[in-house]
């Protein structure tokens, strides 16, 4: 198992009444009525923080992601994250994983490629090179990219980057989209051919296609738990099987959210107000801003409401608002509990979802420093060496893991047993 922390870089403190009072929490919140630059730039600082704690931890990756417009998770510039922590972490063998820079959004995309062959340089070859296709509120609303040519710009975009970082000699790309004269990247990464992809998705049949077309790592993102993520991930494990391709584990990845205490009724105090702030106010999206019409092709439509995630999600969102602590562990949006309860949730979760690589938000909302960083020390301490051996006997190799990186990590003290 290779498993890494996300972090959002959420806004901590917004009013208690913060989804009666506004709209949405993304496109539209009032900066001048929610923010505080000084307190922002602290954001930031904890969250460096935080995840160059995590690699201390023993945590395999860091992953950064790029939003805008938003108070939910507010990096709009991931590689200036990411070239902090590759600096940061220099020496440590954990990937920074890039979850990432949005291909449609960057203008000329060979910019994507020039920073994320500027982070494998600076991090010695570590780089793990997240291809998102991006939110509707970001791309489509935020950054103005038409929905019906969103997802054609992306394949333009990843299909120049690619052939940038591997062309011996310069070359013209005329484009649809994109028309460049003279391509002739510098710096080139490390890793050759080029940094392992992973694509972000939520569950889209073309996200699918995609991933296993070009041989990249397919990362469901969801919040709403790996009972439903199990329905998503078998269709897309039977989708791997119609391809004819091996249906090796690390081809896959998950987010989960995690909180870990000394024990049960601990998580509950520490963590419970952390998660209802989370659900509440940092997911307070305006219905009308998630999917602009043409976002998604009509595949992937009839694919999603087919076999019911819409609507399965739609139950859960209404039905949480009743919720207490127990109910987000029950239905496993939330793993959380002592280090033991942990494990044995993740256990089943890695199994059922037959995920090679996870990815866990230890950061959580409303979550102050300090218990963050208890929650990460917990996690590294207590569940993460308890995980790392799942899939050995079966004898996979993760090829979507840069690749001096693919032993299990040694921490400074530690010896191979």
């Amino acid at each position: 198992m290779k498993i890494s922390m996300f972090h959002l870089m959420p806004h901590r403190d917004l009013p208690a009444d913060f989804e009666q009072r506004y709209h949405s929490v993304w496109v539209d919140p009032p900066w001048w009525e929610l923010a505080d630059a000084e307190k922002v730039g602290q954001y930031y600082n904890w969250t460096l923080d935080e995840l160059t704690y995590a690699a201390g931890a023993g945590l395999d990756g860091l992953c950064v992601n790029e939003h805008h417009q938003n108070a939910y998770g507010f990096m709009p510039g991931p590689n200036l994250m990411g070239s902090a922590l590759a600096r940061a972490t220099n020496g440590q063998d954990v990937a920074i994983v890039q979850m990432g820079a949005t291909l449609p959004t960057t203008n000329p995309p060979i910019r994507v490629a020039e920073e994320y062959g500027m982070l494998d340089c600076i991090s010695g070859g570590r780089l793990v090179a997240g291809m998102p296709l991006g939110s509707s509120m970001d791309a489509n609303l935020c950054y103005g990219i038409p929905p019906i040519e969103h997802r054609d710009r992306y394949y333009e975009a990843h299909d120049l980057i690619m052939k940038a970082w591997q062309a011996e000699e310069m070359f013209a790309w005329n484009g649809k989209y994109y028309q460049l004269p003279m391509v002739n990247l510098w710096p080139r990464p490390i890793q050759k051919p080029h940094p392992p992809v992973w694509v972000p998705g939520t569950g889209s049949l073309s996200t699918w296609n995609f991933s296993a077309a070009n041989n990249h790592c397919y990362c469901f993102l969801s919040y709403w738990g790996n009972n439903l993520g199990k329905n998503v991930m078998d269709g897309f494990w039977e989708f791997v099987d119609r391809q004819g391709l091996e249906p090796n584990p690390y081809r896959a990845g998950f987010l989960q959210l995690v909180v870990v205490a000394e024990s049960d009724a601990q998580a509950e105090k520490d963590y419970y107000e952390h998660i209802r702030y989370f659900y509440d106010k940092s997911l307070h999206i305006a219905p009308e801003f998630f999917a602009a019409p043409g976002y998604m092709d009509f595949r992937s439509l009839d694919n999603t409401y087919r076999k019911g995630f819409m609507d399965q999600i739609a139950s859960v969102t209404q039905d949480m608002k009743e919720w207490n602590y127990q109910d987000f562990i029950d239905n496993q949006l939330v793993i959380g509990g002592s280090p033991a309860s942990v494990v044995d949730q993740l256990e089943d979760a890695i199994k059922k979802l037959r995920v090679g690589n996870l990815m866990v938000l230890l950061h959580i909302g409303s979550m102050p420093h300090e218990l963050t960083l208890k929650n990460i020390d917990l996690f590294g301490k207590e569940v993460l060496p308890k995980l790392r051996d799942i899939w050995d006997d079966d004898g996979w190799e993760n090829h979507w893991w840069p690749e001096k990186l693919r032993g299990k990590r040694q921490l400074a003290g530690q010896t191979t047993s």
